[in-house]
């Protein structure tokens, strides 16, 4: 498969350009950033990369990193995580992501995130750091919690203040919502020490569609990849004959009636995941469910799922199958954002007077 035929295209150059050109009318920026860990699931789906896709029919220049130096906060093997960044960058062009309209692009190919990392982190305390909730939560798991675990939510302050301009918005769930304020407080600190260089980032707390996908096996927990019972997910490229397997395992109750209610959490989340798919209300789903059974609504289900994951299951097959495209698609995002990151770094050296070689 060509670059041309997937991405319609007559040369990466012309890609660039055009973006150049394109950005200069856009009236915000939107910054994200995605762990390629493990595969994509509904709750990632419906969480962030439904929107992502959506944003790009707006005005917003976008801008979305792989941040593949995060993901080894916890141990890799170097074999999988390789596979891992072509399985998610096939995965989210399969979902939508379109180079044309959005800069996708490798974390680590991009070295300005750990200049400006270390020089964020002296302007930051330990306490600060151990107060954050996800270190707190993996010291309380672990024990010994590794060095750069503690550090990331300065790599991930970095990430953003590379790209901060006045307009810059991050999505970012609830449970990031410290992260984001860190970042917040460490461009202030860095502009009151070395002279005013970063704007403030704004953070955009959606509605947490992502937390509203519930895992099938137990309603109480989100959706997660992590979690050790396979059942409790479902992948986007899953085939429909395992979608139909899980959901025949989905929890549900002793009452076979379909209905939503705050004492049936486990059918509510099952309703509310045909509600997402579908683009229904739970009334919708409800009158859809009408004369089924639990047992047989989980396999109306499954089906509505398998139908609106197949065309990002086939094109991310296809997708996966070429991994030259995708390195010509992470090269050319890492072009564009090389060129803003340098810039933002030289800021950098200039205040806080470094030397350049």
């Amino acid at each position: 498969m060509t670059l041309r035929k997937i991405c319609g295209l007559s040369s990466s150059l012309v890609c660039h350009r055009r973006f150049l050109h394109d950005t200069k009318a856009r009236s915000s920026r939107v910054f994200s950033g995605v762990q390629p860990t493990g595969n994509l699931h509904l709750g990632n789906y419906f969480g962030a990369i439904q929107r992502w896709v959506e944003l790009q029919e707006t005005d917003k220049e976008l801008i979305f990193c792989i941040v593949d130096l995060h993901s080894l906060t916890v141990p890799q093997r170097r074999a999988d995580l390789s596979a891992n960044i072509t399985r998610l960058t096939a995965g989210l062009l399969a979902c939508g992501i379109d180079p044309e309209r959005a800069t996708l692009f490798l974390q680590s190919a991009v070295p300005q995130h750990t200049q400006l990392g270390w020089v964020l982190s002296c302007l930051t305390t330990m306490p600060r750091l151990g107060q954050l909730p996800q270190y707190r939560e993996k010291a309380a798991e672990h024990g010994e919690v590794p060095l750069g675990l503690y550090l990331y939510p300065v790599l991930q302050a970095a990430d953003i203040l590379l790209y901060s301009q006045e307009q810059t918005e991050v999505p970012v769930g609830q449970d990031q919502l410290q992260n984001i304020q860190l970042a917040q407080h460490l461009g202030k600190a860095f502009n009151r020490q070395f002279g005013k260089l970063f704007p403030h980032p704004k953070a955009v707390v959606d509605e947490d569609a992502g937390g509203r996908v519930r895992s099938l096996r137990d309603p109480s927990r989100k959706m997660s990849k992590s979690d050790p019972d396979s059942r409790s997910c479902v992948y986007l490229n899953d085939p429909p004959e395992r979608i139909r397997s899980k959901l025949k395992l989905a929890l549900t109750d002793f009452t076979s009636e379909v209905f939503a209610s705050p004492e049936r959490p486990a059918v509510t989340a099952l309703m509310t995941l045909h509600a997402l798919a579908a683009g229904l209300t739970l009334e919708g789903v409800r009158s859809a469910a009408a004369g089924l059974t639990t047992a047989q609504y989980k396999l109306l289900l499954a089906d509505v799922l398998a139908e609106r994951l197949a065309p990002v299951r086939d094109a991310w097959a296809r997708l996966e199958a070429e991994p030259r495209y995708l390195s010509q698609v992470l090269e050319r995002g890492r072009q564009r954002a090389a060129e803003e990151a340098e810039v933002t770094w030289r800021a950098v050296v200039d205040r806080v007077q470094l030397r350049l070689s």
